[in-house]
């Protein structure tokens, strides 16, 4: 059997590790997962070295011993030919802070090498937005001389575990700036699971996904969701932008960050985050899972004393 080498950019992130989990154990196919700091992702997620953290929900590694780690920044041009030699498949991500023009300067130089299919982690909504660089980095992939998916993923479940994990422990409270809007949330295990298909199936080239859950909720769904299932009160305050940009400042938060979290809640405030699709279900033959089963998976990291002191964000 002929074997497909796969090259997982942003591969410790929410997504890129999901799609490394979901190849980890695919017959025929090595996973080499691209990192900026190779000793830091071993200490971090173990697997390839044989040793490091275990996952806080299963307890197990959640890379595996034949994830092989090579480093690959963007930004250092010299990094990619090691990274992207031998490669078949690349999963490709753009990291916070890096130029689009980089991103696509390293997708051409893997083409040159012989990748010959290319996955996109894009942003639900894209094709109407040009301001955004996803739209421009689809446009720029087009281009090559290779073929594509893009994965238009919609708002993260994981970001509730990720960024607003400490107003739930703490203050069991939903603390975002999205009015009344509706988000059709998206487990980001999914998305991988999307993603690996699409790397490996060629039925899945030059097409564009949209991926979301299966319903559109607002965040007094979400609080009420979250109270359910960890058994406790939860409330959605609905605070005004000022405020939440006040409360992310004090928790130590960059500007550009709570900006960029603005911009998103403000999509969900003006009604433009809840379009739902059936994405997912026709790639996987199984229905997306919903944020009541997220938060029913993760219950242990929302309850109280859960939190590290490096988790305090």
């Amino acid at each position: 059997m002929t074997e497909t080498r796969v090259l997982v950019t942003g591969a410790t992130g929410t997504v890129g590790s999901a799609v490394v989990e979901a190849l980890a154990d695919r017959e025929g196919v090595l996973v080499r997962a691209g990192v900026r700091d190779v000793a830091a992702a071993r200490e971090r997620f173990g697997g390839g070295s044989g040793t490091g953290e275990t996952d806080e929900r299963t307890g197990e590694s959640p890379f595996s011993e034949g994830i092989e780690y090579v480093r690959l920044d963007f930004e250092r041009p010299e990094t990619w030919g090691s990274a992207f030699e031998g490669i078949d498949r690349l999963f490709l991500v753009l990291p916070p802070g890096v130029p689009s023009d980089r991103v696509l300067d390293a997708a051409a130089a893997a083409v040159r090498v012989g990748v010959d299919h290319l996955v996109y982690l894009s942003v639900l909504g894209v094709e109407r937005n040009p301001l955004i660089p996803h739209w421009r980095i689809e446009r720029g992939l087009r281009a090559l001389d290779v073929t594509y998916t893009f994965l238009r993923a919609s708002f993260f479940m994981q970001n509730f575990l990720e960024v607003h994990r400490r107003d739930i422990i703490e203050c069991d409270e939903v603390f975002v700036p999205a009015g009344e809007g509706k988000t059709s949330f998206v487990d980001a295990r999914d998305v991988g699971a999307v993603g690996a298909r699409a790397l490996l199936d060629p039925g899945h080239a030059n097409r564009a996904y949209d991926l979301t859950g299966p319903a559109a909720l607002d965040y007094y769904d979400v609080a009420r969701i979250l109270a359910a299932e960890l058994d406790r009160p939860i409330t959605y305050p609905n605070p005004s932008m000022l405020r939440f940009a006040r409360r992310r400042r004090v928790h130590g938060e960059s500007l550009g960050f709570v900006l960029l979290m603005l911009g998103i809640y403000t999509t969900a405030r003006l009604g433009l985050a809840g379009r739902v699709s059936d994405d997912v279900a026709r790639v996987l033959d199984r229905p997306p899972r919903s944020f009541r089963a997220f938060v029913a998976d993760y219950r242990e990291r929302f309850e109280p004393g859960s939190m590290a002191a490096g988790d305090r964000k």
